[in-house]
Protein backbone atom coordinates (compact mmCIF):
# COMPACT_ATOMS: atom_id res chain seq x y z
CA UNK A 1 0.00 0.00 0.00
CA UNK A 2 2.87 2.19 0.79
CA UNK A 3 4.50 1.68 -2.43
CA UNK A 4 1.12 2.48 -4.50
CA UNK A 5 0.82 5.83 -2.46
CA UNK A 6 4.37 6.64 -3.02
CA UNK A 7 4.31 6.15 -6.71
CA UNK A 8 1.36 8.19 -7.09
CA UNK A 9 2.29 11.09 -5.13
CA UNK A 10 5.43 10.97 -7.22
CA UNK A 11 3.72 10.75 -10.24
CA UNK A 12 1.96 14.05 -9.43
CA UNK A 13 4.61 15.70 -8.54
CA UNK A 14 6.60 14.71 -11.99
CA UNK A 15 3.65 15.92 -13.89
CA UNK A 16 3.22 19.48 -11.98
CA UNK A 17 6.79 19.93 -12.51
CA UNK A 18 6.40 19.17 -16.20
CA UNK A 19 3.57 21.03 -16.57
CA UNK A 20 5.44 24.10 -15.02
CA UNK A 21 8.65 23.83 -17.28
CA UNK A 22 6.15 23.36 -20.79
CA UNK A 23 4.94 26.27 -19.45
CA UNK A 24 7.92 28.58 -19.63
CA UNK A 25 9.26 26.70 -22.51
CA UNK A 26 7.13 27.67 -24.77
CA UNK A 27 6.68 31.65 -24.35
CA UNK A 28 5.38 33.54 -26.83
CA UNK A 29 7.38 34.14 -29.88
CA UNK A 30 7.20 37.10 -32.13
CA UNK A 31 8.08 36.46 -35.80
CA UNK A 32 8.70 39.58 -38.26
CA UNK A 33 9.90 40.65 -41.74
CA UNK A 34 11.13 43.61 -42.47
CA UNK A 35 13.66 46.63 -42.65
CA UNK A 36 15.93 47.92 -40.15
CA UNK A 37 14.88 51.88 -39.08
CA UNK A 38 17.65 51.97 -36.59
CA UNK A 39 20.46 50.59 -34.70
CA UNK A 40 21.59 51.30 -31.23
CA UNK A 41 24.73 49.65 -29.88
CA UNK A 42 25.47 49.51 -26.00
CA UNK A 43 28.62 51.25 -24.97
CA UNK A 44 29.73 47.89 -23.55
CA UNK A 45 29.32 46.43 -27.05
CA UNK A 46 27.53 43.36 -25.43
CA UNK A 47 24.08 44.31 -26.15
CA UNK A 48 21.92 46.05 -28.83
CA UNK A 49 18.30 47.52 -29.67
CA UNK A 50 17.23 47.78 -33.02
CA UNK A 51 14.10 48.89 -34.74
CA UNK A 52 12.47 47.06 -36.94
CA UNK A 53 9.51 48.09 -39.11
CA UNK A 54 7.10 45.28 -40.06
CA UNK A 55 6.15 44.55 -43.40
CA UNK A 56 2.90 43.36 -42.71
CA UNK A 57 1.38 46.33 -40.50
CA UNK A 58 4.02 48.77 -40.84
CA UNK A 59 4.33 48.86 -37.34
CA UNK A 60 7.68 49.63 -35.78
CA UNK A 61 9.48 47.04 -33.31
CA UNK A 62 12.17 47.02 -30.73
CA UNK A 63 13.97 44.30 -30.89
CA UNK A 64 16.88 44.01 -28.24
CA UNK A 65 19.86 41.85 -29.72
CA UNK A 66 22.47 40.27 -27.29
CA UNK A 67 24.08 37.35 -29.22
CA UNK A 68 27.69 37.73 -30.27
CA UNK A 69 27.32 36.82 -34.28
CA UNK A 70 24.91 39.32 -34.77
CA UNK A 71 26.61 42.07 -32.79
CA UNK A 72 29.68 41.89 -34.42
CA UNK A 73 27.70 42.13 -38.01
CA UNK A 74 26.10 45.35 -36.35
CA UNK A 75 30.14 46.10 -35.39
CA UNK A 76 31.66 45.22 -38.85
CA UNK A 77 28.48 46.88 -40.95
CA UNK A 78 27.32 43.75 -42.35
CA UNK A 79 24.07 44.47 -40.99
CA UNK A 80 22.56 48.44 -41.60
CA UNK A 81 20.18 50.33 -41.69
CA UNK A 82 17.94 49.79 -44.52
CA UNK A 83 18.56 46.08 -44.72
CA UNK A 84 15.36 43.87 -44.98
CA UNK A 85 15.60 41.58 -41.80
CA UNK A 86 13.66 38.09 -40.52
CA UNK A 87 13.69 38.24 -36.83
CA UNK A 88 12.08 35.69 -34.41
CA UNK A 89 11.99 37.18 -30.66
CA UNK A 90 10.76 36.14 -27.24
CA UNK A 91 7.90 38.60 -26.59
CA UNK A 92 9.23 39.00 -23.07
CA UNK A 93 8.38 42.58 -22.71
CA UNK A 94 12.20 43.67 -24.02
CA UNK A 95 12.03 41.15 -27.72
CA UNK A 96 14.99 39.37 -27.09
CA UNK A 97 15.92 38.12 -30.15
CA UNK A 98 16.09 34.54 -31.01
CA UNK A 99 16.79 34.65 -34.98
CA UNK A 100 18.19 37.75 -36.75
CA UNK A 101 18.99 37.72 -40.41
CA UNK A 102 19.19 39.13 -43.29
CA UNK A 103 16.59 37.96 -45.77
CA UNK A 104 18.00 38.00 -49.15
CA UNK A 105 21.46 37.10 -50.19
CA UNK A 106 24.72 35.57 -48.46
Amino acid sequence: MKTKLSTLILSAALALSGAAITGTVFADEGKMVGPVTKIKLAPDGKSATAILKDAKTAEMVTITVTDDLTLDKFKDKRIVEGDEIRARFDKDGKNTAKSFKKTAGC
